[in-house]
C-alpha cells in the first residue's frame, strides 16, 4: 500500500505565505507526476500545479508567479510554496502522486487534504 500525509496547511491573512508538503510512503518504485489539488466548498476541485519526474512544471494561470511547486525525489516529497496568498486561495489542498510500484503496478495515490485559509 502507498500512503501520502500533507501538512503545513493554517489561517494566515492575505499577503503572507505558506508552504505544503506531501510525503509519500509505501513500496513505490517512482512517482511519475506529482500534482497539487485544491477545493473550495460548493467548487469542483482544480488541479493547481503538477511536476514531473524530469522536473517540468506546470501550474494554474491564477496561481503563476505566485506558487512554485517542487520535489525531493529522494524523500519522495512534493512541495508547494504559496507566496502571496489571497483569500480566494482559500481551500482544502490536496497532493496526487501518479506513480509505479515495486510490482509495477500503476497508482494514483492521494493525500487526506490539508485546510488553507487566508483571510482579507
Amino acid at each position: 500500500q502507498v500512503q501520502l500525509v500533507e501538512s503545513g496547511g493554517g489561517l494566515v491573512q492575505a499577503g503572507e505565505s505558506l508552504r505544503l508538503s506531501c510525503a509519500a510512503s509505501g513500496n513505490i518504485l517512482v512517482i511519475e507526476v506529482w500534482g497539487w489539488y485544491r477545493q473550495a466548498p460548493g467548487k469542483e476541485r482544480e488541479l493547481v500545479a503538477t511536476i514531473s519526474s524530469g522536473g517540468s512544471t506546470n501550474l494554474v494561470d491564477s496561481v503563476k508567479g505566485r506558487f512554485t511547486i517542487s520535489r525531493d525525489n529522494a524523500r519522495n516529497t512534493v512541495y508547494l510554496q504559496m507566496n502571496s496568498l489571497k483569500p480566494e486561495d482559500t481551500a482544502v489542498y490536496y497532493c496526487n502522486a501518479e506513480l509505479r510500484n515495486t510490482n509495477l503496478l500503476p497508482i494514483s495515490a492521494w493525500g487526506q487534504g490539508t485546510q488553507v485559509t487566508v483571510s482579507s
